[in-house]
């Protein structure tokens, strides 16, 4: 009779054991698959963390590039614009020096004007030219020895019929060759020498004067 008790005893507790197992088995499977999908999302997230590292590094691996390639090409840039300068320099200075050395050619030359056969002209041409400036009726002229002798002999006279002006003659020039003309008791000047006429004509003449030297057509 116990015998039979323990039995159906016995078989009373296998069905409670296996729902026991069974659900321990329902609880691992469960467990298992909450595990997978936490490696599963790891894993996403894992994957996501490198492609945006490796999005980020070949932004900076571009951005460098590009920056490297940008003060490549300023640099460059920098150089053929600071050689080009530099050529331009050069250039400008020896063309400054070129025609400073004609222009010290044409004053040493001056000298040698006085002797021309048509040099009472240009004296004639220079005194009107300084009293037409000055708007004067009467001045007083300077001028070198040989231009002075010129200006008394023929010139002022001439020129005083002409304008309708008085011209007196003055102490001649120390340095310089052509004239120079006062007017109003010294307060009006005129320089007409031949060097002030030079220094006037320069600037006019020097991009003339570099095109000739340079064998080109004006």
């Amino acid at each position: 009779m116990r015998e039979q008790e323990n039995w159906n005893g016995e078989r009373a507790m296998k069905p409670e054991q296996e729902n026991l197992e069974n659900l321990s088995r329902a609880i691992l499977k469960e467990a298992e698959a909450d595990v997978e999908q936490i490696q599963a999302e790891a894993k996403a997230k894992a994957d996501a963390i490198r492609r945006r590292t490796q999005e980020q590094a070949e932004a900076v691996r571009k951005e460098i590039l590009d920056r490297a390639r940008q003060d490549s090409e300023r640099l460059r840039s920098q150089v053929v614009s600071t050689a080009q300068l530099s050529a331009r320099s050069a250039q400008l200075a020896h063309r400054e020096k070129l025609l400073n050395s004609v222009f010290v050619a044409a004053g040493q030359k001056l000298s040698s004007v006085p002797q021309r056969a048509d040099y009472g002209k240009i004296v004639a041409q220079l005194l009107r030219e300084a009293l037409v400036n000055l708007n004067a009726k009467e001045a007083e002229v300077r001028a070198d020895s040989a231009t002075q002798q010129l200006v008394k002999d023929k010139t002022a006279d001439e020129l005083s019929k002409e304008l309708n002006a008085k011209i007196s003659v003055g102490n001649p020039l120390e340095e310089g060759f052509g004239i120079t003309v006062s007017a109003s008791g010294g307060h009006l000047n005129f320089d007409n020498t031949l060097e002030t006429r030079l220094n006037r004509l320069q600037n006019a003449l020097r991009s003339s004067v570099y095109h000739v030297l340079m064998g080109e057509k004006l």
